[in-house]
């Protein structure tokens, strides 16, 4: 059977088990992608399961498209379902508007239009205190996340500091969102499963169209998600998942890596299969990525990758002087490779936070070096862009209000705030759209010459609207650049003009490639792929160099990667260090990151950073020093002091001829020293950077001997870095205890109570 032709004994099996629940525990390089479309097209080809009776759920854009591309090469996928699931949830939800309040054209927000709007709803609610809205910004974000109300959520955290006013203005916020015909990114899967929940006749319809079920990147998917998932599998109970444990890397936006830990609770009856043939990397590269994740205690039994691919060339260790001279080992790397015949599109630059990116960009320019960057500032955040969107959407759905709020005065017509302001008033009193207010401006007490600006604005949107019902989106786009003065507003030569016409430029040419690529399209399914849009949807075949955040990345393979920036504090993060699992999900990035590479691989670290305003030395990562036994690692040189690196002149290495003179830590340091002791403790292994005689310094006996009993939930504590806080749960006892505690800075934090440096303040 030429479908299952090419797979392995381990791909096949899982394959051929079409009945009933299936997980698949896919190692990194396995074939997943592979098992999962061989899996479809033997549904459709073998078992004759019509298309449109399959669902298949992936965790990009990109991922839905190659799919489907591989798909089209050995089966006719027909009206196949393909795609993430935000996009599966907005197809549900365009079936059911009606049902749920809302109009087929609704409006996606992303998270700049939701902040706008939470933002105007805390302006609504008479508060003003900048710190104030930042909490309510996460309040919100954190409701949504868990799929609370706001009265559910006032009453799960009444004991938080502002909630009353978080509650006030989340309901705030969905009354603007109801009234603009809008869903915020979080709205599409909430109101999908009300929808599923709530609404007998749909869910009877989904889940008995959808015969078999299919998710990638299972791991990935949080406690709304998953119960979406369980409802459509519930008419038939074919549910077949695809993920890997080891690779969760998204838990702080909400993924509950125990979806797949506990898959069989779920599903009493589901088979288990595990694929740990690597097809992408080296042994070398495979022995580097096992011996980091084994350090790991969270995992769904033992799995360890091995390949007939041979040994490799082995991953190397590299210190630099400075992040420049980090970033200029890469560079001369790079160069020297390429002369050697490697392409530039075989080079990926891998680090923990895009804050390290800019040595890297300053290096590459220097060197020529042709390079894009991802997981920072997206081509459509862009504010020249949101403003082309902004019109776009208002013309698609005429009662986004924060849409037409954005460009009643973009470009500047004369339209002040005040004038603004009588048109909001207006809808408000008459339970209008602000674009409707702008429509009956004449009946409004506004100087005549505001009437005119707001009325020829008005017609002007009014023209497109009607000229949206018939063109193709590439020429309703044409014809807004055309014709809006969005161009000539930034027609001088300065740096920034020149680049937002070209930033312009680049968005009509993307639209005029969806447009050539989706013959018949609307403007509304235009809208949905933009607000959808993720980071790796922009990479492409071109050559050059990738230079990205490892979350950026997952899911893409590089020949030959540079992991960068292998610092304490930068990998793992600071705020990982006091979770109960935050330290083994930064050591999953670690490994993801490992298991990115084909064949070449570099570990790097800098041994001062100049990062947030101020150069320090810095510390080995614990991640690299687990790795001794399968790495070549110098004995570490601890940085004490303040100092100025040397630009150039071969820093990197593994020995400097002329260490700086031994400096006492400042005051900060010694409190983040003191800190990381009450975390961890004498018990377990010194952290990597906090010497033996500040362990010994920090070790009085009661830090392992603290009263535990006084926690529970409702508590108020204070932590010494991430300050007051309330605790939400408590598990375990004694020395064992564990807390949950949500801090108003930094939100939800995992403890150990007889460890943490915390004072309990009621």
């Amino acid at each position: 059977m030429e479908i299952l032709a090419n797979l392995n004994e381990e791909q096949l099996a899982p394959v051929l088990d079409t009945e009933g629940a299936v997980l698949v525990l896919a190692g990194a390089g396995s074939g997943k992608t592979r098992v999962l479309t061989s899996r479809i097209a033997y549904l459709v080809t073998e078992k004759g399961v019509p298309p449109e009776c399959i669902l298949a759920i992936t965790f990009t854009n990109k991922a839905a498209r190659e799919m489907r591309e591989r798909l089209e090469a050995v089966c006719e996928p027909g009206r196949m379902w393909v795609c993430t699931i935000h996009s599966m949830c907005v197809k549900i939800l365009r079936l059911y508007a009606e049902r749920r309040g809302l109009k087929d054209n609704f409006s996606i927000y992303s998270e700049q239009e939701r902040s706008a709007v939470i933002k105007q709803a805390f302006k609504e609610c008479g508060y003003d205190e900048e710190s104030l809205l930042k909490s309510v910004k996460f309040h919100i974000g954190n409701a949504k996340m868990l799929g609370l109300s706001p009265e559910e959520y006032g009453r799960r955290y009444r004991y938080e500091r502002g909630i009353d006013a978080a509650v006030a203005v989340f309901k705030k916020y969905n009354a603007h969102l109801k009234a603009n015909n809008a869903l915020d990114f979080d709205d599409l899967l909430l109101e999908a499963l009300a929808l599923l929940r709530e609404d007998e006749e749909a869910r009877a319809y989904l889940s008995g169209r959808f015969r078999y079920i299919h998710v990638d990147e299972f791991q990935d998917t949080n406690a709304v998600q998953f119960e979406i998932v369980c409802i459509l599998a519930s008419g038939y109970g074919n549910l077949f998942v695809v993920g890997d444990d080891d690779q969760s890397i998204y838990g702080w936006r909400g993924a509950k890596i125990e979806n797949i830990l506990h898959f069989e609770q779920s599903f009493p009856k589901a088979k288990m299969y595990k694929l740990q043939r690597n097809y992408r990397s080296t042994a070398s590269i495979l022995r580097l990525a096992n011996a980091s994740i084994a350090h790991n205690r969270i995992r769904k039994g033992e799995k360890k990758l091995w390949t007939n691919e041979g040994e490799g060339e082995p991953p190397a260790y590299v210190e630099a002087e400075s992040e420049l001279e980090e970033a200029l080992f890469a560079a001369q790397t790079i160069s020297r490779l390429v002369r050697e015949g490697y392409r530039l599109s075989d080079f990926a630059v891998l680090m923990r936070i895009n804050a390290l990116t800019r040595a890297f960009e300053q290096e590459f320019t220097k060197y020529g070096i042709s390079y894009k960057v991802f997981g920072g500032f997206k081509f459509f955040e862009r504010k020249e862009i949101k403003d082309v969107l902004a019109y776009l959407r208002l013309i698609a759905n005429p009662y986004d209000d924060e849409a037409c709020q954005r460009v009643i005065n973009v470009p500047k017509r004369g339209i002040g705030e005040k004038t603004i302001e009588t048109l909001r008033g207006y809808a408000e009193r008459e339970e209008l759209s602000l674009y409707d207010a702008v429509l009956d401006c004449d009946g409004l007490a506004l100087a005549s010459a505001a009437k005119e600006k707001v009325r020829a604005f008005g017609n002007y949107v009014r023209k497109l609207v009607v000229r949206a019902q018939d063109a193709p989106v590439d020429e309703l786009v044409d014809e807004l650049l055309r014709t809006s003065g969005m161009r000539e507003q930034y027609e001088d030569n300065s740096d920034e003009s020149v680049t937002k016409r070209a930033n312009l430029d680049e968005f009509k040419s993307s639209v005029d490639e969806y447009a050539r690529m989706n013959q018949g399209a609307s403007l509304a399914e235009y809208l949905q792929q933009i607000t959808l849009y993720s980071d790796t949807d922009e990479m492409d075949d071109g050559n050059y160099v990738t230079v990205a955040t490892i979350h950026a990345v997952k899911g893409l393979e590089f020949r030959c990667v540079f992991l960068v920036g292998l610092e304490e504090s930068v990998i793992p993060s600071p705020r990982a260090l006091e979770e109960a699992r935050g330290i083994e999900e930064e050591r999953r990035l670690m490994y993801v990151a490992i298991t990115r590479a084909k064949e070449r691989l570099w570990l790097t670290r800098s041994l001062s950073r100049y990062l947030y305003g101020r150069r320090e030395p810095t510390a080995r990562s614990q991640f690299v020093e687990e790795l001794r036994g399968v790495l070549q690692i110098p004995e570490n040189r601890p940085r004490t002091s303040f100092y100025e690196p040397r630009r150039y002149g071969g820093g990197y290495g593994y020995a400097s001829k002329n260490p700086p003179p031994r400096r006492v830590p400042s005051a900060v340091q010694q409190e983040e020293e003191r800190t990381v002791f009450a975390t961890f403790g004498s018990e377990t292994k010194r952290p990597s950077g906090v010497s033996a005689a500040t362990m010994s310094k920090h070790n009085p006996p009661a830090a392992q001997k603290r009263d535990t009993s006084e926690y529970r939930v409702g508590v108020r504590v204070k932590h010494l870095r991430f300050g007051e806080g309330t605790v939400l749960a408590v598990r375990g006892q004694g020395a064992n205890l564990i807390i949950t505690v949500h801090f108003q800075s930094v939100g939800n934090k995992d403890l150990a109570a007889a460890l943490a440096p915390l004072e309990i303040l009621t």
